[in-house]
């Protein structure tokens, strides 16, 4: 069935005129009167009977008319959904505790117009989240491709902004007393980071981390959570955890749980966005925007292979074209 003959008799059987119906929606008399003559034949039915005044519904247009409704309006419901500006910016995030949504959730207390849809998707291979922003099922995604030149040439890849780590202790490691930590301090010490996923962004991140400076990062074992990780670590004088400086993690007073600063140099973990290199939805530039306004880190950073240091400058330009 043809949407726009039933928007057509819609618009008509409202105004009573096909001329005022022809006019509101842009075409001609002749046109609407075919579209709705196209229609009557599908229908087997005759829709409207003219009058010296217009036209006036039938008995069957009358009973057509509610439900021609209601299917332009789902039409117009359905283009909305997937028109960018039209739509809420959808945004992967790793989860919504991550440092990507409190960015994210500061902006919006800042900009509470912003219509915005943070998702989860539950994916750790990026190029699975590459592939949903190549589909259209969301417009952007807190993912990073460590091999930049396997992206797709439709999809772009920028640098978001760096989550500097910290080392999250229970009260009784050696360590819960420090104000700061050196990545030297760290040797030797268990670090717990359960689940790192194969073929992940963090698995690569983490196995640099460890070769570069030689730390004992353990992932063995299940991940049950992050209720389960801070209840170990407050019972531990062995265990500890690297977490992001803007991670929100919230636990029960008496756990006494220490975030440690890493500085000299400061372990950043870049967090990059992905989103399609045309026609990206217009509320992802003010938020691009925001990454700059946010705290610089010190000059003594270090970042995995695959960081903002390896990625072309040119791609932490706000401009929807192509780099140069």
């Amino acid at each position: 069935m043809d949407t726009e003959a039933v928007r057509s008799f819609v618009r008509a059987a409202e105004l009573g005129q096909l001329r005022h119906a022809a006019d509101e929606l842009g075409v001609t008399q002749q046109a609407v009167s075919k579209r709705i003559a196209t229609l009557e034949r599908e229908l087997d039915v005759r829709l409207f009977t003219r009058t010296a005044r217009g036209v006036e519904l039938t008995l069957d247009g009358q009973a057509f008319l509610p439900h021609a409704r209601n299917i332009i309006t789902g039409v117009d419901r359905a283009i909305t959904a997937i028109r960018p500006g039209s739509r809420a910016l959808r945004i992967d995030v790793l989860g919504l505790r991550s440092a990507q949504a409190v960015v994210l959730h500061d902006y919006w207390r800042s900009h509470p117009e912003t219509d915005l849809d943070v998702v989860t998707l539950k994916v750790n291979d990026p190029r699975m989240a590459v592939a949903a922003v190549q589909a259209g099922d969301i417009d952007a995604s807190f993912r990073s491709v460590t091999d930049p030149a396997t992206l797709p040439r439709d999809v772009r890849m920028i640098h978001a902004f760096d989550s500097p780590l910290e080392l999250l202790v229970g009260p009784r490691h050696p360590l819960a007393s420090a104000r700061t930590l050196t990545p030297s301090q760290l040797r030797r010490h268990r670090i717990w980071v359960p689940g790192i996923a194969p073929r992940s962004e963090w698995a690569e991140f983490y196995d640099q981390l460890a070769t570069d400076f030689d730390l004992r990062i353990d992932a063995a074992g299940p991940n049950f959570g992050n209720e389960v990780l801070l209840d170990i670590l407050a019972d531990s004088a062995d265990v500890a955890t690297l977490v992001g400086s803007r991670d929100r993690y919230i636990w029960p007073t008496n756990h006494d749980l220490r975030r440690i600063p890493i500085v000299n140099p400061t372990l950043a973990y870049p967090l990059s966005l992905i989103f399609p290199r045309a026609n990206p939805h217009p509320g992802l530039r003010a938020i691009i925007n925001h990454f700059g306004s946010l705290t610089p880190l010190p000059e003594t950073v270090w970042r995995p292979s695959w960081g903002p240091n390896t990625l072309a400058a040119r791609n932490r330009s706000t401009s929807w074209g192509p780099p140069p």
